[in-house]
């Protein structure tokens, strides 16, 4: 599908945070994130502010050099701070990386950890970010406000390409015949994903020997007459936060080889780690 510009996803990434510290900002700090439960309100706004937008603040800033530990310095989270102080350098820490996003050009050469190495890679996936951060929120606050139907088809893509099909580049994907389709009915976008097998040896050690993984596919390069062996259906909204465990599956309808979309679906509950 097509990506939104980068204009849109800096507007996103205003947005989100707007809306993410508004959530936090009258909950009790000592709330649990049920979406994390071994965060606190207080856990999740210093995650936020000090472990995600900082350092891609950083990343930015001393682009294209990839940060190391000896380069980097993780703030510490003071021990004394009361919820206002982390709220306040929640605005500080934002500002600033808003601030330094729209002095770059998202075509510039920039670290990432992913294939993509320019400034693009983190407007785009901050901007995922903190949508879904703000959904943790807001679940915690206890009020789910709307999401952005053209930001969440985006996010489905997103999610399925980055992360879940994600692959070092030592690794090769042997893709199957079998595909899943996942519509988003209320922006009428379609992401086809192919099932199929892992494998190959890093540099490192690291080894895969037919491992099941996915694969997004362009809908233009299937071969002609594909049809999908499952198919998934719902709001963008819905689709989202549900490959992002951010909610269950109620109203999302699948339909199809059911054995495919287990598989499918069990490829879909491996843990996220990177922001």
């Amino acid at each position: 599908m097509t990506r939104l510009n980068p204009t849109a996803y800096l507007d996103h990434i205003r947005s989100e945070s707007a809306l993410f510290r508004s959530a936090l900002a009258h909950t009790d700090p000592a709330t649990p994130v049920p979406t994390a439960p071994e965060w606190t309100a207080a856990d999740l706004l210093w995650h936020v502010a000090g472990e995600v937008q900082h350092f891609w603040t950083y990343v930015l800033e001393t682009r294209p050099t990839a940060p190391t530990e000896e380069t980097y310095d993780e703030p510490e989270r003071p021990t004394e701070a009361t919820y206002q102080d982390l709220l306040d350098y929640f605005d500080e820490i934002n500002a600033e990386f808003v601030a330094t996003l729209e002095k770059t050009g998202p075509e510039e050469p920039t670290w990432s950890w992913s294939h993509e190495q320019t400034a693009g890679f983190t407007y785009r996936r901050q901007a995922h970010e903190i949508l879904i951060h703000r959904l943790d929120a807001e679940l915690t606050a206890g009020a789910v406000t709307p999401i952005d139907p053209a930001l969440a088809a985006d996010g489905i893509d997103e999610v399925l390409d980055i992360f879940y099909g994600g692959k070092p580049e030592w690794a090769t994907f042997a893709g199957s015949d079998q595909y899943v389709r996942i519509d988003a009915v209320d922006t009428d976008t379609h992401t086809w994903v192919q099932l199929g097998l892992v494998s190959g040896t890093g540099p490192g050690g690291d080894n895969l020997e037919n491992e099941p993984d996915l694969s997004v596919v362009a809908e233009q390069s299937l071969p002609a007459g594909t049809e999908p062996d499952a198919v998934v259906a719902g709001t963008a909204a819905d689709l989202v936060a549900s490959l992002w465990r951010r909610r269950d599956d109620e109203g999302i309808a699948v339909s199809g080889d059911k054995d495919i979309y287990d598989r499918f679906r069990a490829l879909t509950n491996q843990p996220i780690t990177d922001d």
